[in-house]
């Protein structure tokens, strides 16, 4: 079984494990085809109804670890050369082999941590040098005053480092399993990377495994709803440029989500933009994207992207999110149980 435990304060159930596939060294991979020159050579199936099938799951694992902004040993450069790819490989490789002995090594020191193999990791080096792919530099725009502000007011973290530390208001909302919102939850982490996608006529949904959030998109044209509805994950719609599945999201409720890993860092305003794009560049890999536009937090917009991948044996599993948060009651417990011995303590003087 593989399991699967929340960082920090979470204590997820356990779930069924997927084994880390050894792989050839990259170096002599061919350099990475953007989703328009791999469409020419391959043509995307049709749904009954003729629209592009996205249909499946997928994973971005492989980019597991990539910061989101880029180190500055590559300067503008997108990609890592063959040689830096093969070194990351041999890594790969390592850490797999490592993760997959069940028992300690005799006489080796014994951690207070999971074992690698409850995680989960990449299977391939990733292509790219960053998360980030505009601008050139592979950084994230500056903050504006106000999202600086915003920063320093609504910033929320985790254990040790909660503001406030004694009241549920000073966790994030991944930690206290309400949502990662929309930037957060396909965001590649050390687990949970899962992306199902389904479709029917007029309506696409994008299922992501950890916190369980489903977006029903409609792609019929529909116009946004009010700007007076706004929602965790905000109001998305769709349409087909193409082979391109194209997704503008508005609409979501300021200060509570960002872009850091499951949604934390510098939360969005309430007047951000989100573009994404997915387009099927072969039969296992979709292209996907995100183009950020929030001029009350950054000075600039700004570009992710990466692939997510269907891989063989890989599934979404529930992520009992709730019910396994026992870090998040020790916590509020343990505030609670130190005002009381506070108190105690002055009533004695």
């Amino acid at each position: 079984m593989r399991h699967r435990f929340l960082m920090l304060v979470l204590t997820a159930s356990a779930i069924a494990a997927l084994s880390l596939m050894a792989l050839p060294v990259a170096a002599q991979a061919p350099r990475p085809a953007t989703a328009t020159t791999a469409t020419k050579a391959w043509t995307p199936p049709k749904t009954s109804w003729g629209d592009p099938d996205l249909q499946g799951i997928y994973t971005s694992d492989d980019y597991i670890g990539l910061g989101m902004n880029r180190a500055a040993q590559y300067g503008n450069r997108l990609y890592f050369t063959d040689e830096e790819m093969a070194a990351r490989e041999r890594t790969i490789q390592a850490t797999a082999q490592r993760n997959a002995q069940e028992f300690v090594t005799p006489g080796g020191n014994v951690g207070t941590g999971p074992p690698g193999h409850w995680g989960e990791g990449a299977r391939r080096s990733p292509r790219q040098t960053s998360l980030i792919t505009e601008p050139e530099n592979g950084q994230t725009p500056a903050l504006t005053e106000e999202g600086r502000l915003r920063q320093a007011l609504y910033t929320r973290q985790g254990a040790g480092t909660a503001n406030p530390e004694d009241s549920w208001e000073g966790y994030t909302y991944y930690i206290r399993c309400i949502s990662r919102g929309i930037a957060g939850s396909i965001i590649p982490v050390i687990y949970g990377n899962g992306t199902e996608i389904v479709q029917g006529p007029g309506y696409i949904t994008l299922l992501q495994e950890m916190v369980h959030e489903a977006r029903v998109i409609p792609i019929d044209g529909s116009p946004h709803v009010g700007s007076n509805i706004k929602t965790y994950m905000g109001d998305s719609r769709g349409h087909w440029e193409g082979n391109t599945l194209v997704i503008e999201t508005k609409n979501i409720l300021g200060n509570k989500t960002g872009i850091g890993g499951n949604g934390g860092g510098t939360p969005f305003s309430e007047d951000a933009k989100f573009t994404e794009r997915l387009t099927r560049i072969d039969k296992d890999t979709i292209q996907y994207s995100m183009r950020v536009e929030d001029p009350r937090t950054y000075t600039a917009p700004f570009t992710f992207a990466f692939p997510i991948r269907q891989e063989p044996g890989y599934q979404n599993f529930e992520y009992a999110c709730h019910e396994g948060n026992n870090g998040m009651m020790n916590q509020l417990s343990g505030a609670r149980a130190a005002e009381k011995a506070a108190a105690e303590a002055a009533k004695q003087k």
